[in-house]
């Protein structure tokens, strides 16, 4: 790890991973958020970038309290991310996080970006309801009809 990554226990991502591979195997429906998103990358075998702050124009914000930023993401118009969206192609999210995928794990294809490349939407191939994504959709999904829908679908996938 560089200086900047903290917080990391390799117990916890060991145990979340066995949850993801199980719920995948039991055909459930996953999404995953910020950590779990990055987490599915390399679960997959991708990799991350360990600290991106201050490495592009696009502010991602700050985890750990230090303040997010609203992100505008470009989604994949044939991808689960923007069905369950119900079809918005360009939502703002709220970031942050120091964090971001780097290279894209096997299986997995790219789904949402920001406009500075940041992977910010991940689905496995395939048909399984699997939908990751980089910001945080409950810090706005009170007022923002466009991320509750992520919520929503997700729900029917679960019935």
């Amino acid at each position: 790890p560089v200086t900047e990554t903290y917080g990391f226990r390799l117990d916890i991502d060991r145990w979340e991973a066995s949850l993801y591979r199980a719920a995948v195997a039991l055909g459930r429906p996953v999404l995953a958020i910020c950590r779990g998103h990055q987490l599915l990358n390399v679960i997959h075998g991708g990799t991350l970038a360990q600290h991106i702050t201050g490495t592009s124009d696009v502010a991602h914000g700050v985890p750990m309290g230090g303040g997010g930023s609203d992100v505008k993401v470009a989604v994949e118009p044939d991808s689960r991310l923007a069905a369950a969206l119900d079809g918005e192609l360009a939502p703002t999210g709220r970031c942050h996080h120091h964090q971001a995928v780097d290279v894209v794990g096997e299986g997995l294809r790219v789904t949402a970006r920001a406009a500075d490349g940041c992977v910010e939407g991940l689905e496995p191939e395939g048909d399984a309801w699997v939908v990751a994504v980089q910001w945080h959709p409950e810090d706005s999904a009170m007022r923002d009809p466009v991320q509750q829908r992520l919520f929503a679908a997700f729900v029917r996938a679960c019935r």
